[in-house]
């Protein structure tokens, strides 16, 4: 439902947005004027310095976050402590530089959703899934339990991935090797960087793809991606690291299982996302 706003002092709309929608980020405030959402006197207003008057009427269409919340973003698990959500593909898990102010974002999403009970409650990242890749994502709710589980997340982590690749692999294998990152953030197969250490077995095969479990030892950036691409087996997809592929509407990469062991209580959690119907398809 849209919202109505009816104004009682001449300032700038954005500051006058921040002030009247105290649950929004800045980004979110950005975001909803760059998205054409917000009328004033039935004309969209996009500029962050329009300046209002006293009794014009500030419209908000209803808030893309919220309505893109509750039909994509499904909550797994929610406690005092982490919020554990269902991420689908093509969402960034926070903005990057070319799009900081577009608020569709699984941070941005989070912080606004959790501001709805507290304004002062915050959202804090302990990992991380690439845009194209969907799945089970965590976040904590404070600092505290964000860096007790990060300082210890390859040790108190058990991750499962599916993926579909090109090609037909081997039935089983340990992929190791050694990563590192040039300028332009790209992930290179190299004899200096950070170990990665991926395992998979092969579920099924139709000789022009096969479908994967795999199962990684360490978090680097893109491992599975790039790993999987050294052994000329690239992620069906993956049109950075693999073939560019127009046809394929997603990368083939999906977080089914993160079991952790939770700093608060020490108890073992385990959270589950169901694998995408077209991963099977795909290997018929």
């Amino acid at each position: 439902m849209n919202k109505k706003i009816i104004v009682d002092k001449e300032m700038m709309i954005y500051d006058f947005l921040r002030e009247k929608l105290s649950s929004l980020s800045k980004n979110n405030i950005k975001s909803i004027l760059k998205r054409k959402m917000v009328m004033v006197n039935n004309k969209i207003i996009t500029s962050y310095n329009y300046v209002l008057n006293i009794n014009d009427i500030i419209i908000i269409k209803n808030n893309i976050v919220e309505s893109k919340f509750s039909e994509e973003i499904k909550i797994i698990y929610e406690d005092k402590s982490i919020i554990v959500v269902d991420k689908p593909s093509g969402v960034l898990t926070i903005a990057t530089e070319e799009n900081k102010y577009d608020n569709y974002n699984l941070y941005s999403i989070l912080s606004s959703y959790v501001k709805k009970e507290n304004s002062n409650n915050k959202i804090f990242i302990v990992h991380r899934l690439d845009k194209d890749t969907s799945g089970v994502i965590l976040f904590a709710k404070n600092e505290k339990i964000k860096n007790a589980l990060q300082k210890r997340w390859n040790e108190i982590t058990n991750r499962i991935y599916y993926a579909v690749v090109i090609g037909n692999t081997k039935e089983k294998d340990t992929l190791k090797n050694y990563l590192q990152e040039d300028n332009r953030l790209i992930t290179h197969v190299s004899n200096t960087g950070k170990l990665a250490i991926t395992n998979y077995e092969k579920i099924k095969t139709n000789g022009k793809y096969s479908l994967l479990k795999i199962k990684i030892d360490s978090g680097r950036r893109n491992q599975i991606r790039v790993q999987l691409s050294n052994i000329n087996h690239p992620i069906l997809g993956d049109n950075k690291y693999g073939i560019k592929d127009k046809s394929i509407k997603r990368m083939m990469l999906h977080a089914n299982i993160l079991e952790i062991i939770n700093p608060v209580n020490n108890k073992k959690m385990k959270f589950e996302s169901k694998i995408p119907n077209e991963f099977y398809t795909k290997v018929e």
